[in-house]
């Protein structure tokens, strides 16, 4: 029988601190393996995180109902990126310029 990948829903807990409900999957990124956790919110997106699996301290599989009823109550803020103003230019006075 031909290895199947992993696909299933699942309560997972990470590292024993971090624990979120969704759709596991297994990804190769960098010729690495890593979890792949697809967390569906509550407007029908799904916010997706990539783990180590040596990060992962429990896999508990459940139904789909019980990931997302799980996932609603446990919301998780979507990663954004952070992006930081560029400083404004001062303006100098006409006397102030420097001749080299």
């Amino acid at each position: 029988m031909a290895d199947q990948p992993f696909q299933q829903w699942a309560i997972v807990e990470l590292m024993g601190h971090r624990r979120m409900a969704g759709l596991v999957t297994e990804q190769e990124i960098a010729g690495q393996g890593m979890l792949r956790i697809d967390v569906p919110q509550d407007d029908g997106a799904t916010v997706t995180q990539f783990y180590s699996p040596a990060s992962l301290y429990c896999l508990t599989p459940v139904s789909e109902a019980v990931a997302r009823a799980y996932a609603q109550r446990n919301f998780m803020r979507p990663v954004s990126v952070y992006d930081l103003a560029l400083p404004q230019p001062t303006h100098q006075d006409e006397d102030d310029d420097i001749d080299i």
